[in-house]
């Protein structure tokens, strides 16, 4: 004998929670299966620990997608605003840290939990500790899961992406989306720190951050960079690393509310050693990974232009070549996934596959860093549940 729903949400993360709040309040039957022992296990480690929930300045420019036009649709009938007055319902207290960045003052479960009590309201029933082995379909979808047999006329993938596997992260929702023929983008890990091409000894500026502009392409993001052990993080490279590919350098202005060469040439009659000038505007400890020894400890009224030259074309436009990132365990998100051409950009239901439907990260849409990815798990889980 099987159980009966309406719908089945196979994920209890942000979006798979959000949509069931939105079907129930239409008065369908909802199932939401998590195979963890709780559900939001990403909201709760993000922003850390007082999750970034949204961005008061989405828009689609702010994603990253085969098909840039996917996401106007739901980000348009699910804004921001929406999200917000959700959460002053709930008594919430939130602050905007910068940049459009909204987050809990207190911790990122109030959200969790503000979700948990919205399901409790539309009567969702909430299954952790299922999986689901096998999915059929004729009339309806027909899960084996741990639970028995669950059957539905509406089946939603909310798995998220392969960022955080510690956490239960899998590529299920991709190997869903394969058995009905749907096609996958390559997936790879973002808003991720980058590691240097060689491994030369970074370990002596680990810690240091310098508020800079990296570009690659035609993007460019001006916030901190921070080295590590193996390269560097910080929310500029994070940014950036949405866009970088293997073997493409990366520019690092270092100065970014200086012309270098206007600056050194106006102190040019100095009896400063260059090291000693750069590094009141840079970390001490930097210079000599920036300038050669020889020059560093020269003044800077004895160094010729061309010399100058090179000093300032480092500082304002530092090449970096990285080797790779430091994978699906440090990044906050998974780019590619479910392609936006096997789906309605109205319901996120599948062409080729009525009543199935894929929200949230499982889908080739990815935000940039600040709240935007949340906003997208929202967004689409509000677009599919107006439609199962």
């Amino acid at each position: 004998m099987s159980l009966k729903f309406d719908v089945v949400i196979v994920g209890g993360g942000a979006a798979g929670l959000f949509c069931a709040i939105e079907a129930g309040k239409r008065g369908r039957k909802v199932l939401v299966t998590e195979r963890n022992s709780q559900v939001g296990r990403k909201i709760i480690i993000s922003g850390g620990g007082r999750c970034n929930f949204t961005n008061i300045h989405t828009s689609p420019e702010n994603f990253v997608s085969k098909n840039p036009h996917f996401s106007k649709s739901a980000l348009a009938r699910y804004a921001p605003e929406d999200f917000i007055r959700l959460v002053k319902k709930h008594r919430i207290e939130f602050y905007e840290k910068k940049l459009g960045q909204l987050f809990c003052r207190e911790s990122s479960r109030q959200i969790v939990d503000m979700l948990l009590r919205e399901c409790e309201r539309s009567r969702v029933d909430i299954r952790t500790g299922c999986s689901v082995t096998k999915i059929d379909k004729n009339e309806k979808f027909f899960l084996d899961t741990s639970l028995g047999m669950v059957e539905c006329k509406s089946l939603v993938i909310a798995t998220g992406g392969l960022s955080f596997p510690k956490i239960g992260a899998t590529d299920f929702g991709y190997r869903v989306a394969k058995q009905f023929g749907l096609k996958v983008e390559p997936t790879r890990a973002s808003l991720v720190p980058l590691v240097f091409e060689h491994e030369r000894a970074t370990s002596k500026f680990a810690g240091i951050s310098v508020d800079s502009r990296v570009s690659i392409g035609n993007m460019s993001f001006r916030e901190n960079i921070l080295f590590t052990h193996r390269g560097l993080s910080g929310p500029a490279i994070l940014q950036i690393s949405n866009y970088w590919k293997n073997d493409e350098l990366l520019t690092i202005d270092l100065l970014p509310d200086h012309d270098a060469l206007d600056l050194l040439e106006e102190n040019r009659g100095s009896e400063k050693t260059i090291g000693n000038f750069v590094s009141g505007f840079l970390p001490a400890k930097l210079i000599p990974s920036l300038i050669t020894p020889d020059l560093a400890t020269r003044a800077l009224r004895k160094i010729d232009r061309k010399n100058l030259d090179v000093v300032a074309d480092r500082l304002n436009r530092w090449k970096v070549r990285f080797k790779g990132t430091e994978g699906f365990d440090k990044a906050e998100v998974t780019i590619g996934g479910v392609s936006t051409n096997e789906l309605s950009s109205q319901t996120m239901e599948a062409k080729k596959a009525p009543g199935l439907f894929f929200i949230g990260e499982v889908v080739d849409v990815t935000g940039w860093l600040g709240g935007y990815n949340f906003q997208w798990a929202w967004a689409s889980a509000y677009a599919a549940a107006q439609a199962v």
